[in-house]
């Protein structure tokens, strides 16, 4: 049996057989350095001293991203850890409507002053990093309360060769001058305590709870707070279940053009809006 099949087997009953598939190509690319090319051609087996130790992690079902400390997003390596949200497509999809919103780098500001972007709530730092890959030009800052995980956005930003500034601060003790900003990124937490148990345990189990979930009382609380800076384009990621209503707080605050979008599942993922200037 090869290596591959063997991982395969392993995983069998706790994966679907595509991604038993996908975890098996992912931890070979990791340990040997081959291709999936590679390693769909090879018939024999690859010599992995810690093979048994990855596949106990896996049939736990810790994610792959935290098992190897990092994961390839957006053209970017990022560092990951167990204080920072693993990236997600749907995240992309978010970088996407950006940089398709704001297409030549001018949001309303003067040629010679450059576009100020601030992501809240950046964890890794993959949003920020991101736009700025995109967009050199832009002045971009990330913001998140969590020392450990700026401490984890400042390595990938060397990591990555960007220059990108991270700032530890509470928004809800923050003050910030609207006439600072151009544009505000943010995926904050926005599952409701009451969503866990239709969780996944690869979710539930590792990624920072912090991140993650916001209380049933108040699930709109950080979007609130977000919209009150009043930036001059904000884009949010959303609980797909509020979509209407993270559309019409922004409106409240003054943001006109407000849309909904949906991501590469059909779902409502995205709000977007700006406020004249």
């Amino acid at each position: 049996m090869s290596t591959f099949d063997y991982i395969i087997s392993r995983l069998d009953g706790i994966y679907s057989p595509a991604e038993a598939r996908e975890l098996a190509f992912w931890v070979l690319e990791e340990t040997t350095g081959l291709s999936r090319a590679a390693i769909s051609a090879c018939k024999g087996t690859q010599n992995i001293s810690n093979i048994e130790i990855i596949l106990s992690r896996l049939q736990k079902k810790e994610p792959i991203q935290y098992i190897f400390g990092h994961t390839l997003w957006f053209g970017l390596d990022l560092l990951v850890t167990k204080d920072t949200l693993i990236p997600r497509p749907e995240t992309a999809e978010l970088v996407e409507l950006v940089l398709n919103t704001i297409p030549s780098g001018d949001a309303g500001v003067s040629p010679a002053k450059k576009i100020s972007v601030l992501d809240i709530g950046t964890g890794s730092g993959a949003i920020a990093l991101a736009l700025k890959s995109r967009r050199p030009d832009w002045q971009v800052t990330g913001l998140d309360i969590s020392p450990a995980a700026l401490a984890v956005a400042e390595q990938n930003a060397r990591r990555n060769k960007l220059d990108v500034r991270f700032l530890q601060a509470d928004i809800f003790s923050l003050n910030l001058k609207r006439s600072t900003l151009n544009v505000i990124t943010s995926n904050p937490p926005y599952i409701c305590e009451s969503e866990k148990s239709s969780m996944e345990s690869n979710v539930l189990d590792y990624e920072p709870s912090s991140a993650l979930f916001v209380s049933d009382d108040d699930p709109l609380l950080f979007y609130r707070r977000i919209a009150s800076f009043k930036a001059q384009y904000l884009f949010f990621e959303i609980n797909s279940r509020f979509g209407a209503e993270v559309a019409q707080l922004m409106r409240d605050y003054g943001y006109s053009g407000v849309q909904i979008h949906n991501d590469i599942y059909g779902k409502q993922r995205m709000v977007s809006g700006r406020i004249e200037v």
